[in-house]
């Protein structure tokens, strides 16, 4: 791969993976041994996380057309080999949360992507890419449930924060789904919200207590859109650069 051409990103908007049974094998211990590198390599490239999620579903019986994406994203890297996460120093003790899923992302067994991370003023603390558990019957649930799961972070990150001396209130979860929204300030059981599992609904008690204030954001400002899904050039760099994802060439 050292002499291979660039990818500007790390796997196309039109890429879909299956298990492709048909498929030509190969080396299963040569693609492990790469997902297990990227995914150590994501503590410090989050941009890549959703990409290298998706091919790590395939470890089990890998095929070339798994391989040809892990390629992609080798070929990505070696285009960005210079950039990686910038913590400024003097940011503001502040804390926010971005929740977002891919609605049925998954066209196998039908389930959603949740993604979230939160930024601790202008630095990037958390992220958070996986398949959710359950089958959403509808965006507003599949938006709850990566909200609950987004929620539980951010609780366990103000609990991290008292034992530094920082004690913070109503931290700001950002979410582009309105419906979803709603269900966390209803603390009223009705039939939109009849076939959640209750185990979601945990959220509406944390805010309902104040430790966090569910918030509207627009779908262009949703820092963890990418997290869940493939996402075109132009819209991948800018999110990239938000999540404080930085080369060496902006930071002359």
């Amino acid at each position: 791969m050292e002499g291979c051409k660039v990818s500007n990103i790390p796997m196309s908007t039109n890429c879909y993976l299956d298990n492709d049974f048909s498929g030509q094998g190969i080396d299963q211990t040569q693609y492990k041994r790469i997902i297990g590198s990227l995914l150590y390599l994501t503590t410090n490239r989050p941009d890549i996380m959703f990409s290298v999620c998706v091919c790590a579903r395939y470890q089990a019986a890998p095929k070339q057309s798994h391989m040809n994406v892990v390629k992609k994203i080798l070929k990505y890297l070696k285009g960005t080999i210079n950039c990686g996460l910038w913590y400024p120093k003097g940011t503001s003790p502040t804390l926010v949360g971005f929740s977002d899923p891919d609605f049925v992302g998954c066209k196998m067994d039908r389930k959603s992507t949740s993604g979230s991370c939160h930024i601790f003023g202008e630095c990037l603390v958390t992220l958070h890419s996986k398949k959710q558990a359950c089958v959403a019957l509808s965006t507003a649930e599949a938006e709850y449930v990566a909200a609950g799961s987004c929620c539980a972070q951010t609780i366990w990150l103000k609990q991290r924060l008292q034992d530094f001396g920082l004690k913070l209130e109503h931290i700001p979860l950002r979410c582009d789904n309105t419906s979803a929204i709603n269900i966390t300030k209803n603390p009223i059981m009705h039939s939109r919200t009849n076939h959640i599992e209750v185990r979601h609904h945990f959220i509406r008690d944390h805010v309902e207590k104040g430790d966090c204030d569910v918030e509207c954001i627009e779908t262009e400002n949703q820092l963890a859109d990418i997290f869940t899904k493939p996402l075109p050039k132009e819209r991948f760099y800018k999110l990239r650069t938000s999540l404080g994802i930085l080369c060496e060439d902006n930071l002359s």
